[in-house]
């Protein structure tokens, strides 16, 4: 009876398989989703940026708060030139970012390669540029 039994078990499910018949698949949904789902890829498309990482070098503000980041972003670009840095004023502070990563791990190899000429410098979520 045991014996039986594991045939069936193993005969049934290549019995089952052998009897599906190729098909189709239809999706019914609302004409206003397709449009929605457009409209999303539109406005993404005309952002021209995509959520990503940079490298923030200088958080500053009060009275030297601007000239202190001009410093900064100066010297990484002597340092750096062919890395992009964005000067952001966020009333009322500073920041110095660099680079436009798309993933985490992109970001953390720069970092890595210019912790010894900015040593404080840490990885923050930002908005990046599409890759031109």
């Amino acid at each position: 009876m045991k014996n039986f039994s594991l045939v069936i078990f193993t005969i049934f499910p290549y019995w089952i398989f052998s009897q599906a018949k190729p098909g189709t698949v239809e999706i019914i949904e609302d004409p206003k989703i397709t449009q929605l789902v457009a409209k999303h890829i539109h406005i993404n498309d005309s952002l021209g940026t995509i959520p990503g990482y940079r490298i923030q070098l200088v958080f500053t503000s009060g009275v030297n708060g601007k000239k202190i980041s001009q410093e900064v972003e100066s010297e990484f670009l002597k340092k750096y030139p062919d890395t992009k840095a964005y000067l952001i004023w966020d009333s009322p502070n500073y920041k110095v970012r660099v680079g436009d990563f798309r993933t985490k791990l992109e970001a953390m190899k720069f970092q890595n390669d210019i912790k010894i000429a900015f040593p404080n410098a840490y990885i923050v979520q930002d908005e990046i540029k599409l890759l031109e």
